[in-house]
């Protein structure tokens, strides 16, 4: 089995499993693994996704600034926008924001969301996951789109 330890403190946070060492340690089992938190985020955002009454997540704020992110070359894809998570020695806690689409169940669809996010990471990563929050930002209407932002240039 293998075991987390701290790694040493490099600015970026994450968590570090620890394989065995030795001629008799099975290949697979030979040295150390890291597991970043942006790593733990990209799951849990892709897991909410998958989700078909989720239409997004983040809240307005975030939503905003992640389309206008999106633009600047270079600067990222915003899976991770409205997540966050703590990533320990063996565990891992997530928080999302989500908009869900009209009419759906808010109870049932945080309990998928929350189900497919700690399947996703515990199957991924080896982490036990010992909590998703969720908070629900918004509902999509029928209709509603995106605003667009109005462009300077032509």
């Amino acid at each position: 089995m293998t075991e987390t330890s701290n790694r040493p403190d490099t600015g970026k946070k994450g968590t570090t499993l620890q394989g065995r060492r030795g001629t008799d340690v099975p290949p697979g089992q030979r040295g150390n693994t890291t597991v970043a938190d942006g790593v733990v985020a990209k799951i849990a955002g892709m897991a909410a996704r998958e989700i078909p009454e989720v239409y997004n997540l983040g809240g307005g704020v975030a939503r905003a600034f992640g389309a206008m992110r999106e633009r600047v070359p270079g600067g990222g894809s915003g899976v991770t926008r409205g997540v966050s998570v703590e990533v320990g020695e063996r565990q891992a806690a997530v928080d999302l924001q989500v908009v869900i689409e009209y009419d759906a169940s808010i109870t049932d669809t945080a309990g998928d969301i929350r189900a497919n996010v700690i399947n996703e990471i515990e199957r991924m990563t080896g982490l036990e996951v010992v909590e998703v929050n969720i908070a629900v930002n918004d509902v999509h209407l029928p209709g509603e789109e995106e605003p667009e932002e109005e462009r300077r240039v032509t």
